[in-house]
Order: structure tokens, then C-alpha cells, then sequence
């Protein structure tokens, strides 16, 4: 599983002329399923980034979580995380999770995220979906629960 996280101002995210999801200041996150991912790479990453410490402190450091501000987080179902580049000009998606599998994992995030008593908004999955934001920073991470990068 993977995820790009922005820390925001404000963040949401249209999906046919509707707004889905939207938050002031939080976290924007952009998950990308892998095919062998499981219900222990959603724990993980949940955890992870709810605990990140990447919010300022009084002194102007890093040490505040999502958790420890009580923001809020915008997440946004994005399979080309998982675009391979290496080759040709096209990405190929074949290590993207097959739909229904991703969809399960997806919605399995964002329980897990509510679970840690975190407001979380959502976009549409599997919809062409436009995300507007603000990003205050700008602050940007990439995580893999593989611990590739």
C-alpha cells in the first residue's frame, strides 16, 4: 500500500459537479492499493500516518501529529501509484489491485482511520474525481508499507 501525504490549509474533492469530501487544515492522502496487500498493510499505514509527527510545534518543529493537533483527513483512492514507468511510454498497472480487492482495502483504511478517533472525508472509488488544495508547506511524504521507500 501506498500513500503521497500533504499536509493542507484545505483540501476536497470533486466528483460529478458534487463535492464528496473536503477538510481545513489536515492531511491529503492519496492511497494506492498493491495486488498482495492485505488488511495488515491498512493497520500499518493507518497507524502510521494518524502518529506521523509533521504538524509544527510552538518552537516551530515537527513534532505534532494528526492526532496530536486533532486535524482532520481527505482520502482520495489512486490506483496510478502503482504505475510502472520503467518501460515503453504507457505505465503499466498490473501490480494496482484488482478493483473489488481494492475497494475492501479502501474501505477497510478509512474505518481504521475513524477508529483512532480522526475525522476523515472521502472521494469516490473508482470515479474521475478533481482535488483541490491548499498545501501548507509545503509538506509532501511518500509511504509504502513495504518499506520499499
Amino acid at each position: 500500500m501506498r500513500a503521497v501525504i500533504q499536509r493542507v490549509s484545505s483540501a476536497s474533492v470533486t466528483v460529478d459537479s458534487e463535492i464528496t469530501g473536503e477538510i481545513d487544515s489536515g492531511l491529503l492522502v492519496f492511497l494506492g492499493i498493491h495486488g498482495n496487500d492485505s488488511e495488515r498493510d491498512t493497520t500499518w499505514l493507518a497507524d502510521k500516518i494518524v502518529n506521523l509527527r509533521i504538524f509544527e510545534d510552538a518552537d516551530g518543529k515537527m513534532n505534532n501529529s494528526l492526532l496530536d493537533m486533532g486535524r482532520s483527513l481527505l482520502v482520495v483512492s489512486q490506483f496510478t501509484l502503482y504505475g510502472d514507468c520503467r518501460k515503453g511510454r504507457r505505465p503499466g498497472f498490473s501490480t494496482a489491485a484488482p478493483p473489488d480487492h481494492a475497494k475492501k482495502l479502501y474501505q477497510q483504511f478509512i474505518e481504521a482511520i475513524k477508529q483512532k478517533g480522526v475525522t476523515i472525508a472521502s472521494g469516490r472509488f473508482q470515479a474521475h474525481m478533481e482535488v483541490e488544495l491548499v498545501n501548507d508547506g509545503p509538506t509532501t511524504l511518500l509511504l509504502d508499507s513495504s518499506k520499499l521507500f
